[in-house]
Order: C-alpha cells, then sequence, then structure tokens
C-alpha cells in the first residue's frame, strides 16, 4: 500500500515540477521515499488537489501507525508543571509542539535536511506548509514572535511556530532577550488557545548556532518565572531535547 502511494505521490511530482524531468525513480522503496521527501521539501506552496492532498495523508497516516507515539501522559513531571524528556518532537501526542521556524515560516526547502523544522513539516505534510504561507502572505516573523497552525498529520494537536535568534558572533544582551521572547511568546498564544500541554525544543542550538548551555538556561528561567506569573495555566510544559549532550544542560537545571 505505501509504495502504491509513494509511486503515486513521485508520478504527480515528477510531471508538475520540470525541474525533476531528468530524475530517474529508483526501484528501491526506502530510495523512492527519500526522493519523495526531497521534492516536497522544495515545493513551494503552489495549489494543490485536494486527491493528492488525500494521498500524502494516507501515506503519513500509515507510516504513524508503524511509529512509537509518546502520549505526554508517560512523561513524568519533574518541577510542576515542568518535564524533561529525551526523544523526538514530532512522535508527541500532546496539545501543542514548538517549531524552532525560521522568518518565512515555510519549512526548510533543503531536500532531506535534518533540523527539526524539515522534520515538523514533513511530517505534517504539505497541508502546513500550504496553511503557514496563507498565514504570512509573503511577510516575514519577527524574531521572538510566535504564530500557530494546526498539526495535521502528526499526533499533536498544534504547531507553535517562532524564529529565534541567529547567533554569528558573541551572543549579545539583545540575543538573551529575543530567545526569553520565544518562550514567552509561544506561551501567551498557547494559553490564548486554551493549550494545556506544549513541548518545547531547545530553540535556536542548532543551524542557528545559540550556545547550548546558555540557552538551556534562558528557556528554563524565563518558562518558571511565566508559570510564577501565571498559575495554573499549563498541566505540563515538557523541554524536549533530542541529544544525551542537551539532556545535560537541563538537568543541571533541575
Amino acid at each position: 500500500m505505501k509504495e502504491k502511494l509513494v509511486d503515486q505521490l513521485l508520478d504527480y511530482f515528477m510531471q508538475e515540477d520540470k525541474r525533476l524531468e531528468n530524475i530517474k525513480i529508483p526501484s528501491n522503496y526506502q530510495e523512492k521515499r527519500t526522493l519523495l521527501h526531497g521534492i516536497i521539501n522544495i515545493r513551494s506552496p503552489y495549489p494543490i488537489s485536494e486527491d493528492i492532498l488525500k494521498l500524502e495523508d494516507k501515506l503519513l497516516s500509515l507510516e504513524q501507525q508503524e511509529t512509537s507515539i509518546i502520549d505526554q501522559k508517560d512523561i513524568k513531571v519533574i518541577e510542576p508543571p515542568l518535564a524533561l524528556w529525551l526523544g523526538d518532537i514530532t512522535k508527541l501526542k500532546i496539545d501543542a509542539i514548538v517549531n524552532p521556524a525560521n522568518s518565512a515560516l515555510l519549512g526548510c526547502f533543503i531536500p532531506n535536511h535534518n533540523c527539526l523544522d524539515n522534520q515538523i513539516h514533513t511530517k505534517a505534510g504539505i497541508r502546513l506548509r500550504l496553511a503557514c504561507n496563507d498565514l504570512m502572505r509573503q511577510k516575514e516573523e519577527p524574531v521572538g514572535n510566535a504564530e500557530i497552525t494546526k498539526a495535521y498529520n502528526l499526533p499533536c494537536k498544534y504547531i507553535i511556530h517562532t524564529v529565534g535568534p541567529m547567533i554569528t558572533k558573541k551572543v549579545t544582551e539583545k540575543d538573551e532577550e529575543l530567545l526569553a521572547s520565544c518562550y514567552k511568546s509561544c506561551l501567551d498564544l498557547a494559553r490564548k488557545n486554551n493549550i494545556k500541554t506544549i513541548a518545547f525544543p531547545t530553540i535556536s542550538t542548532g543551524v542557528f548556532s545559540f550556545p547550548k548551555d546558555l540557552a538551556s538556561k534562558i528557556a528554563v528561567r524565563t518558562v518558571r518565572n511565566y508559570i510564577k506569573e501565571n498559575p495554573n495555566s499549563f498541566d505540563k510544559i515538557i523541554f524536549s531535547v533530542y541529544t544525551k549532550e542537551d539532556k545535560v544542560y537541563y538537568d543541571r537545571l533541575f
């Protein structure tokens, strides 16, 4: 079933984009799936038929059924309502996850890139890029702000997109303020939308090069202060880290 869906989607996208006309479709399923992943990554948010979107929804649904979904209820609270979890944030069944986005908010256009922005858009599906495009209307999202969309094919209900500061030299006081603003903006938006459980990745510590140790301190301090000022607003706030190195920084803060 999955291979048939991949073949149908590849056939459509190869015909849609003339840049792909000389690409040979591999015979191996996994190579086909990787090719489809990359093609969807580079696709601009042009209108697309609902039939094609339904085919992708079906493929992503089948893939999710083969994935170990983690219910936020199974993640232990360390310091109410805060929790720390080492794992893949795209597998969390939770009200909302936070996407560390770029200023266009359209996802990563680098084929098969391993950044979290790419992973979230890929697993949510084309509908997410289309929704972000409708939301942004070619404007750029200011650093430190946040926007919300549905999560489409992810197990969470919503995605809150925020743009963190990019570090090119030394971290400035302004950079620290902007990173803190990312967390506050996400929490404000979550409260506004009656979101009670939310998971944060390590914002700006990947390709945006914010030092991980300092970023973790800002994240925990900002969220703790927010909870003090807005008690009982959340049932659980998860710091979702992807590497053991990241977890060490957060462990020290708890």
